[in-house]
Order: C-alpha cells, then sequence, then structure tokens
C-alpha cells in the first residue's frame, strides 16, 4: 500500500510521523511499519531499524526484512513520475534525468548487493560508543535493479579534473531547515567507475521501498551503507574529497592506526572508510535453540566488501578446533555468500557455535572488534548457543 501511494504520488501512511521527524520512543518499539515485518526499532529521530539474524536467512533479502538506516526527515512527495535526478559538476555535458530517462537510455541491470551500515555490531564496542545501538542487522542482500552509475557518469562526460563524486537526496534535516541536508556523502572516482555500482529504481523486481529510499537511490555495495545516497536528486563531480555532511569529523571515520579502548583520537588523524571488512552471520537456527538431537544445522551468510569470501570456518568448543563449512560462490560479485555445516555436538549441555570468514586476502574475522570511536566496523566472529536437551 505505501509502495502504491508513493507510485501514485500520494501522502504516504509515514505522514502521521515522518512530516515531524519523529514518534514518541514508546509507539517506536511496537510501531508495525508499513510493508516492513519483524525489525527492532532502535531510534525513531530519525528513523533506524535493524533485521533479527534469523530473519537474514534468505539468500535474497525481502523488502519486508530490509533494515531501515535514515539521516533526516522523509520526503513526502515521492512521485516516480515526477522525479529528477541532476547530474553536474565538473561534467562536459550536465544533464536533469526523469526516472524514465534512465531506463530509455541506458542498459538496465539486476543485480543481489549486500548494503551494510557501517555502525552494524555498534552495540558490541567496550566502552561503548556513541549511535544507534546496532547488533548484527543492519545489512541486507537484495536484488536491485537500476542503471550503472558508470554508464551515467560517462554520458555526462566527467572532466579530466574529476576525482570525487558528491551525492545529494531529497530529504530534509532534522532541524527542519529548507535546504539544509541531513547527510551528502560521495566517493573516489574510481570507486563509482564499479560497474555494480547502481542507481536504482526497483527492489525485488518491484519498486523501492519508501523507507529504503522511494523512488530513487544509489547502491554502491562493499563500502559503508551510508554511500547509496537514498532519494537521490543529484549526482556532481569535484576535484577534491567531497565535504558535505557526514563527510568530515569523524563521521564515518577511523583511526588509521590500534587505539586502547576509550582513548581519544585528534579529529584530523581520522581516516575516511572505505571498503567494509570480511563478516559472517549465522541465520539459522535462531540463537537460544534447544534441540534433544546431537546432530545440528547451520547456516548463514558471508561477505568481504570489494572481494569474495574464501572460506568460512565453525567451532563449538569456543574455537579450540574449527570445520570448515561447505560456501557457495556469490551470485554476482557484492552478493552475499551462503555457507553451511553439519555439526554433531558430542553430549547435552550448552554449546555455542562460532561462525569465522575469511576473505580472499587471506584476512578472517577476529575474535574482538577493534575498538573506534565512533563504533564502526564491527567485524567480530559471530555466535549462537543452543542446548542439547
Amino acid at each position: 500500500m505505501a509502495a502504491a501511494a508513493a507510485m501514485a504520488g500520494n501522502a504516504l501512511p509515514f505522514d502521521r510521523w515522518s512530516r515531524s521527524g519523529f514518534i514518541s520512543a514508546a509507539a517506536a518499539q511496537t510501531l508495525p511499519l508499513e510493508g516492513k515485518e519483524g525489525l527492532k526499532v532502535l531510534n525513531d529521530r530519525p528513523l533506524s531499524a535493524e533485521t533479527p539474524a534469523h530473519l537474514l536467512d534468505d539468500e535474497v533479502t525481502p523488502v519486508a526484512r530490509h533494515f531501515i538506516r535514515n539521516n533526516g526527515i522523509v520526503p513526502t512527495d515521492m512521485n516516480p513520475d515526477t522525479w529528477t535526478l541532476k547530474i553536474d559538476g565538473l561534467v562536459e555535458r550536465p544533464m536533469t534525468l526523469s526516472i524514465e530517462d534512465l531506463r530509455r537510455r541506458f542498459e538496465m541491470v539486476t543485480h543481489r548487493l549486500v548494503i551494510e551500515c557501517g555502525g552494524n555490531g555498534r552495540a558490541g564496542f567496550e566502552p561503548p560508543a556513541r549511535g544507534n545501538q546496532w547488533t548484527l542487522g543492519a545489512v541486507g542482500c537484495s536484488e536491485w535493479t537500476g542503471v550503472r552509475l558508470a554508464d551515467v557518469l560517462k554520458a555526462a562526460g566527467y572532466k579530466e579534473t574529476a576525482i570525487y563524486t558528491a551525492h545529494e537526496g531529497a530529504d530534509l534535516h532534522l532541524s527542519g531547515t529548507l535546504g539544509k541536508l541531513p547527510i551528502s556523502r560521495g566517493v573516489p572516482l574510481k570507486k563509482a567507475m564499479d560497474p555494480y555500482n547502481l542507481i536504482a529504481f526497483e527492489m525485488n523486481g518491484g519498486p523501492l521501498h519508501p523507507m529504503n529510499g522511494a523512488p530513487l537511490r544509489l547502491v554502491i555495495p562493499g563500502w559503508p551503507g551510508s554511500c547509496s545516497q537514498k532519494w537521490l536528486t543529484r549526482i556532481w563531480l569535484r576535484d577534491v574529497v567531497h565535504d558535505g555532511p557526514k563527510m568530515t569529523g569523524s563521521s564515518y571515520r577511523v583511526p588509521p592506526y590500534p587505539v586502547a579502548p576509550g582513548e581519544s583520537v585528534p579529529e584530523e588523524d581520522m581516516r575516511i572508510i572505505h571498503a567494509m571488512p570480511v563478516k559472517s552471520l549465522i541465520t539459522a537456527p535462531k540463537s537460544g535453540l534447544a534441540i534433544d538431537t546431537p546432530e545440528l544445522e547451520v547456516a548463514g551468510h558471508a561477505w568481504a566488501g570489494d572481494v569474495e569470501v574464501a572460506r568460512v570456518d565453525v567451532s563449538s568448543d569456543y574455537g579450540a578446533t574449527w570445520q570448515a563449512a561447505e560456501l557457495e560462490p556469490p551470485h554476482n560479485p557484492h552478493a552475499w555468500q551462503r555457507f553451511s555445516a553439519s555439526i554433531r555436538l558430542p553430549s547435552a549441555g550448552y554449546y555455542q557455535v562460532w561462525a569465522r570468514a575469511t576473505d580472499s586476502n587471506g584476512v578472517s574475522q577476529p575474535f574482538t572488534p577493534a575498538w573506534n570511536p565512533k563504533g564502526y566496523l564491527n567485524n567480530a566472529l559471530h555466535q549462537i548457543s543452543v542446548r542439547v536437551t
């Protein structure tokens, strides 16, 4: 219903709270978000909601279970028939394109692509880092349809002096100030030319969900989800590293050297996050399961930023021994990879099952995350608990 309303350009059912930018904290915990199922709301201003791990078992994340990460007030006009995208800056041929122009002028492609919030796992840092306390569910691998960002930039004729993109969306700053952007990030031009970056207008074969950027968004897989601008209205090219909101200071930045937990890091030392690290997620069974047999089937997904996952190992004895899981190749580059394993537990009792992924560069998940002031990039190995009765 929400998608249909968006396509018709009518007021959305989200308007009762999106216009003011917030809902009550109490209501946020039980709000049945239209078109979403089973998500846990972490914040109501702006709205952020994650998906429990066991609800991410599908190879293609359903629209209903894709996480939500907003930075400002959701736009109320998401009519795809009147939506336009401006391409300007350091280009030879500035363009203003409708969604129909994108469909007609450029090759349409469909890919399964992982989008993960840079702060996914922030709740696992000690001492705590400020921000949404994501546990594991700020990630999804839906099927996105659109046109290649690279094709559009080539058509605009990017100049030799261009080195960085800048992205803008239609969402409004939480202050309500017109013209003030809540977030505007970008990527190096070299990354922007990756053929798997999309200007997307479909999600799993249908319209984008309003909370996932309808009617037009960027999908920049392998890098923090904040690079994948939602409600996309403008892409411009610059001859400097973009300095829009959430690009400077400590936003989406980590120190380039190890720091002690709780240690202060000078702002000038922080570096922009590029590719996300190798990671795995056990999606079956649900943690806390009680079984009456020693045989346990474990499954999940693994992904690794700009590279592939080479192997996944599982352990049921706190890492004393490991066994290799079966690992499927990605459906396409930047899609997550399915893993599965059959584990025999030796006796009745309590067990923790751990998963550890290793990428194609030989880098494995650590046992504990490298602490940083903003709580980014927690890729510590995942664990679930099981009790054999």
